[in-house]
């Protein structure tokens, strides 16, 4: 009776110790395709926490709209119901009306300015989202927007005219297309591919590894070289994931989303012209580079005033990331 109860206290503590030593295991879903730079940054992401915190945490990566479209994601965040996810600043703005500041028109002055306004202003904005349930870990990114359609090359503000243009559901992409005469169309990104196929809409405006790696290039003529956004891809974990972390996890992940957001802008960069060749090659779609993009500055210029009288402290956010240097 002694060894029986000895067995059995072993073969419970054994079983008590391995439930210890099972790591946490989270989801993280995003919409792009597995090739495109943050879909790679994801995965980065996901090998470095295993990395740092020695395989007691693990990342399930869920691409490709798998989990939902990027509202879904958020409200996962929110409800509890999902882990981590990357998601534009765009949508994120219908949760964090302040980080909509990022998506304004010409308001970087290169990728290096966004950047810096990135890791300082964002990330103070982005703890505004913890009270919702949404924590900022570090921003990746899209990538710089361009326009495609199939009626003409874009060169001027006024070859937008009349298009109707497919827009993230956020107002300061509507209210651009809207100051360039274009008709935007909010929709979510896994439906655009059959949109634009079927002339449901003209044309849209992605960065340069979207339109390549959705091959919105097969059903558009033309891609023109706006630069008229940049598109940062914050990195979000849910507060309820994040308290299950200690501390020690929390540092390691923390320092994993900052450590894969610099290697993820880096390959984003190196990639960004090799789109530009490849879409050419295809004969199917032409790159137009000839684009007066003060013209478009100054064209959409007004969206600035939408957001500063939409948003409280809109100004002042407009200022602090115009003066960075």
């Amino acid at each position: 009776m002694f060894r029986l109860i000895c067995a059995t206290a072993l073969a419970l503590l054994l079983l008590a110790t391995t439930a210890l030593a099972a790591p946490l295991t989270f989801k993280l879903g995003h919409i792009a395709d597995p090739q495109h730079p943050y879909g790679q940054g994801a995965v980065k992401f996901a090998d470095l926490i295993k990395e740092k915190t020695k395989g007691t945490v693990e990342v399930q990566v869920f691409p490709s709209s798998q989990l939902g479209n990027q509202r879904d994601l958020i409200e996962g965040l929110t409800f509890g119901t999902l882990d981590m996810t990357l998601t534009s600043a765009a949508v994120l703005g219908n949760f964090i009306p302040e980080i909509s500041v990022f998506d304004l028109p010409f308001i970087f002055r290169d990728v290096q300015h966004a950047y810096k306004a990135l890791d300082t202003v964002g990330m103070e904005i982005g703890k505004l989202g913890e009270a919702k349930g949404l924590k900022t870990l570090s921003f990746m990114e899209n990538g710089v927007r361009h326009m495609t359609n199939n009626r003409q090359p874009i060169k001027v503000p006024a070859d937008v005219k009349g298009l109707k243009i497919r827009v993230m559901e956020q107002p300061v992409y509507i209210e651009m297309i809207k100051a360039l005469g274009g008709s935007p169309t909010p929709m979510a990104f896994s439906e655009i591919y059959t949109a634009l196929q079927k002339g449901v809409i003209d044309g849209e405006e992605n960065p340069l590894p979207q339109i390549w790696t959705a091959r919105f290039f097969e059903v558009q003529k033309y891609v023109s070289l706006t630069a008229h956004t940049y598109s940062s891809e914050p990195v979000l974990i849910s507060t309820s994931a994040w308290k299950k972390l200690s501390p020690e996890q929390q540092k390691a992940v923390q320092e994993a989303a900052v450590e894969a957001a610099v290697w993820q802008r880096d390959l984003c960069r190196k990639l960004e012209q090799g789109y530009i060749d490849q879409i050419n090659a295809t004969g199917k779609c032409v790159v137009n580079d000839g684009v007066d993009l003060k013209a478009f500055a100054e064209a959409t210029k007004g969206t600035w005033k939408f957001f500063a009288d939409k948003v409280k402290g809109g100004q002042e956010l407009i200022d602090k990331i115009v003066n960075i240097k």
